[in-house]
């Protein structure tokens, strides 16, 4: 008979994909999609802005690093 107690547990590899992430910044699974959503949109809107300004420089001249700094900001509260 083998001796099994000794055995380290296997962790569950979708846990360690979807969960162990999140778990670092004190978070579940569902904060942190809503959290990296929010992250996405604004850096798309970012994105866009910059775009537009640099087709037309008058128009937003700081749009894009207003919200650069404030998703800056939000990410080093979080650690």
């Amino acid at each position: 008979m083998s001796d099994t107690s000794h055995t380290p547990a296997r962790k569950n590899p979708l846990t360690a994909v979807f969960l162990d992430h999140p778990a670092t910044v004190n978070e579940t699974y569902f904060q942190h999609m809503r959290f990296a959503f929010s992250f996405a949109f604004w850096l798309g809107v970012a994105a866009l802005a910059a775009l537009v300004h640099a087709l037309i420089p008058a128009l937003c001249e700081t749009t894009a690093s207003r919200i650069l700094k404030r998703l800056t900001a939000r990410m080093e509260s979080r650690h």
